[in-house]
């Protein structure tokens, strides 16, 4: 299936019609994903009806009464996706394991593979009164998790040369969410790894979801409360080595609006760790100011001596404001390092946060932003009627029955032979 006109960075489009890659029976004896890792999926199989919708409950009680047939549903979403159905998959052996009954899954892409707009990714076979109180449940698992690994899937593979980390965490609703964005941002990073030879994402910020990334622990040194409590950027970065003196060292230098300052400070309070590469400040100017020594002037004289083709092109508003306006701006990025480079520091790394979403990335990319590392939680979907999933059933007792419209989700499916 062809991307859309103007879809970021797909990964190579699917052969026609292949056969579905991987079928399997979910149920009694599936071993749950990342078993010992991450908890039980909620909600709990007892507690379904409470949280599914009541139509569906009614359902099942008709099936009940009248007698239940087979069916297979068709899953699929509107719009261009990364294929990460891994905790919608979990979710299902949970809840099949504890009714004792068996699912027939059969998904017609690999975890990491693009998906066209209106492509099926999943085709369920079982009971319906056994399926029939679940798909509310394993959509929520299944639509957002695809949409924030395409995120993160283009974010790295335009910016192969970084290394991300997926500070998520703060943006999600719950630790459900979390653990969902995680894994999403996993998955996208393993493709562009596969696909671009991207560095990808290289870790998390928290310690419950960094199997992930494979990682025993999350990563990340100081937040501002830090500075703000040691009352000095070198005093912070004093108190974090004594602290953990085997760990690298990344000093926020925003704090007090003196970046190319303070960062040159830090360097020179710890020449042993600049030298042995094991020192990084992280640049994380919100949006109401410059950086130190820019205004928009410098701003744009800063991306002529380093990417001067950076603002010949055309460029939107936004665009112009990722380049030369306030805040983390790629002329910003040139000037830190530049100021780094000019002092004998050369192998300190920067490491940008604030707002990096795919468009962002993109224009760093495109102009080659001197970028080491990037923290970020925008990957998110920033629209969430994109990350709507749905399912229709699109066979009874192996008879073909679809509702008018949805034939399309029937061309993939094999009819079993039973």
């Amino acid at each position: 299936m062809t991307a859309p006109a103007g879809a970021p960075s797909p990964l190579p489009e699917p052969e026609p019609e292949p056969e579905p890659e991987r079928e399997s029976r979910i149920g009694r004896k599936a071993e749950a994903v990342e078993a010992g890792r991450s908890p039980p999926l909620l909600p709990a199989p007892d507690d379904i009806s409470r949280w599914t919708d009541t139509y569906f409950v009614k359902t099942k009680q008709i099936v009940g009464r009248f007698g239940d047939k087979t069916v297979t549903y068709a899953v699929f979403m509107r719009r261009p996706v990364v294929f990460a159905p891994k905790l919608a998959l979990r979710w299902l052996e949970q809840v099949a394991a504890v009714r004792d009954v068996t699912f027939d899954v059969a998904l017609t892409h690999r975890e990491g593979d693009w998906v066209g707009a209106g492509e099926p990714l999943i085709y369920i076979t079982g009971s319906l009164f056994h399926l029939v109180d679940l798909e509310t449940l394993y959509l929520q698992k299944l639509g957002a998790a695809c949409v924030a690994a395409y995120n993160a899937f283009t974010m790295c593979s335009d910016l192969p040369e970084t290394a991300f980390l997926a500070f998520d965490a703060r943006h999600c609703a719950g630790i459900e969410m979390e653990e969902m964005m995680a894994y999403a941002a996993s998955v996208g990073s393993a493709a562009a790894r596969r696909e671009r030879s991207a560095k990808g994402f290289v870790g998390n910020a928290n310690d419950a979801t960094a199997h992930y990334f494979g990682r025993e622990r999350g990563l990340g040194t100081m937040p501002h409360a830090l500075i703000g409590y040691a009352g000095s950027t070198v005093r912070a970065a004093e108190m974090f080595v004594e602290a953990f003196p085997d760990d690298d060292l990344v000093v926020l230098v925003d704090y007090f609006g003196r970046e190319v300052s303070d960062a040159l400070a830090v360097c020179e309070r710890f020449p042993e760790l600049v030298e042995a590469g094991r020192l990084g400040v992280r640049l994380d100017t919100h949006g109401g100011r410059f950086v130190e020594g820019l205004d928009p002037q410098e701003s744009y004289a800063v991306l002529e001596r380093h990417a001067p083709i950076a603002v010949r092109r055309y460029r939107n508003d936004t665009e112009l404001r990722y380049l030369t306006g306030t805040g983390v701006s790629a002329a910003a990025i040139f000037h830190l390092r530049e100021q780094l480079d000019r002092a004998g520091f050369p192998r300190v790394r920067i490491v940008a946060s604030s707002g990096f979403n795919v468009d962002k990335c993109r224009v760093m990319g495109d102009i080659g932003a001197p970028i080491d590392a990037i923290g970020t939680g925008s990957f998110l979907p920033e629209s969430w009627k994109e990350t709507y999933a749905t399912a229709d059933i699109i066979a009874y007792d192996d008879v073909s029955s679809v509702k008018v419209g949805r034939e399309f989700l029937q061309k993939r499916w094999r009819k079993p032979n039973r």
